[in-house]
């Protein structure tokens, strides 16, 4: 699978909002969306038109995709699956997103980015209901546990997440308390945190 090497700034910058992607300097004056709030490329700063109806359903898909870090094989197999499912397909769309377990490893605090927490699990430091789990597209469920490994607890880079995070609010459908966490529920849409109109994502893929 093809994996994105550029500056991720120029994604936020692409989109015209903050994406989260740097970790702690998205939070500072360092961040790239505040000091350039114009697209990348010579054509950045041009005059443009009204956006088309499929540019807006296309940036909102864009958005969406890169706030997670996933590629467009995985977002659509995302969709496809929230299609099939009962309820709002553009909820369950996010929400199966955000039941990820390095999207979960994020917003526990153990991982300044999506792109760190990914990391993170890859290399085998978390387990699920006391179990190893090393692969980053986990789909957690109500009621499971995520804590990190024994024996990763003591190494410099978890201790160093685990202070940075420690003040980082967790969201109202999961549970901290020091090395676990738990998913309390499935999260309705007025708990999950993505700049986006996500029936745009529905409309652009429903064509």
């Amino acid at each position: 699978m093809a994996r994105y090497t550029d500056p991720v700034c120029k994604l936020c910058r692409r989109e015209g909002q903050k994406l989260f992607l740097k970790g702690d300097r998205c939070y500072t004056g360092k961040c790239s969306v505040e000091r350039r709030s114009y697209a990348p490329g010579q054509h950045g700063q041009s005059r443009r038109n009204k956006p088309s109806e499929y540019s807006l359903q296309l940036r909102a898909k864009q958005t969406a995709r890169r706030y997670y870090g996933l590629s467009e094989s995985q977002f659509h197999k995302y969709y496809e699956i929230a299609a099939r499912a009962q309820g709002v397909t553009g909820d369950k769309l996010l929400q199966l997103c955000e039941s990820r377990l390095d999207n979960v490893v994020y917003l526990l605090g153990w991982g300044s980015s999506r792109a760190e927490a990914r990391q993170l699990v890859a290399h085998g430091h978390f387990q699920v209901g006391g179990k190893k789990v090393d692969i980053p597209s986990y789909l957690t469920r109500p009621g499971e546990v995520v804590s990190i490994k024994e024996k990763s607890r003591e190494s410099v880079k978890i201790k160093q997440v685990l202070e940075s995070g420690a003040a980082r609010p967790v969201p109202a459908w999961l549970e901290r308390d020091a090395y676990e966490g738990k998913v309390l529920e499935l999260p309705a849409r007025d708990m999950i945190y993505v700049p986006v109109e996500e029936h745009l994502i529905v409309e652009f893929y429903s064509k």
